[in-house]
């Protein structure tokens, strides 16, 4: 009886501190879901994450009309972040912008960041639909924290406010940049970003752009044309291997 009260039946994400003993009153989606969804009842456990203070067992007490109150009881894994990497990324349509969130949460980027080109179609984006696809993401994948999410912006903007400690991977869909397998041995552990542009690619005044700046460096995917969601997944994958985030801890946080 005691290992069935102790199965996980569900993992989510919370804004609450962490602890031993800690109460919390779960609503909105969280109570919809473990309320109706899956219909928990008092003495079942959850897996609880914030991204500071690691994952906590956490059983459910009450199950009233508005909210379930769990209290955390044991914390099940320290707190690890993922590589510094992130996403920088043309909007594309709703399914594949969420497709490519979702997919890049999994991977463990660390942000993600909207930029607006000059050959951008879709310019309107719903921030809150895209977080909640990512902490959905996060829950269902085990990683212990949701990349942040900054607010669309257009590219020069971007550019020009852009730290140069970090390396931008911009991938170069004209084929001319460095094979991935041929850039990552030359580069040091440190900060960076992986930027994609929209389905039809950088304008030539984009392109002349990023070729002067110092911390950018542009990269080639193979030799076929790729989906703007494709060769972000296909560059992010290449990025976190080599950081070691594939490995049982990240070679660096």
């Amino acid at each position: 009886m005691a290992i069935a009260q102790e199965k996980i039946i569900a993992r989510l994400f919370v804004a609450s501190a962490l602890g031993e003993g800690a109460l919390l009153e779960l609503s909105g989606n969280h109570h919809h879901y473990l309320a109706h969804s899956l219909r928990a009842e008092a003495g079942q456990r959850a897996a609880l994450f914030n991204g500071r203070e690691g994952e906590w067992r956490a059983i459910i007490r009450a199950i009233g009309k508005k909210s379930v109150t769990v209290e955390a009881e044991l914390r099940l894994r320290m707190q690890y972040d993922c590589p510094d990497i992130q996403l920088a990324f043309a909007p594309v349509k709703n399914e594949k912008i969420d497709f490519t969130v979702r997919r890049a949460t999994e991977l463990g980027v660390s942000a993600l960041l909207p930029v607006i080109t000059q050959r951008t179609v879709v310019t309107r984006i719903n921030t809150d639909r895209l977080r909640a696809n990512a902490i959905e993401a996060a829950e269902q994948c085990g990683r212990m924290d949701i990349p942040l999410l900054h607010p669309p912006q257009k590219l020069e903007t971007m550019l020009s406010q852009w730290p140069p400690e970090r390396t931008m991977l911009h991938c170069d869909e004209t084929g001319k940049g460095m094979p991935f397998h041929s850039l990552l041995p030359g580069l040091d552990k440190g900060k960076y970003a992986v930027l994609i542009g929209p389905e039809g690619g950088f304008s030539p005044e984009e392109r002349q752009r990023l070729a002067s700046l110092p911390y950018a460096k542009a990269v080639s995917l193979g030799p076929r044309i790729l989906r703007a969601e494709t060769a972000a997944l296909a560059a992010l994958a290449n990025l976190m291997a080599w950081a070691g985030d594939w490995e049982e801890r990240p070679a660096f946080s």
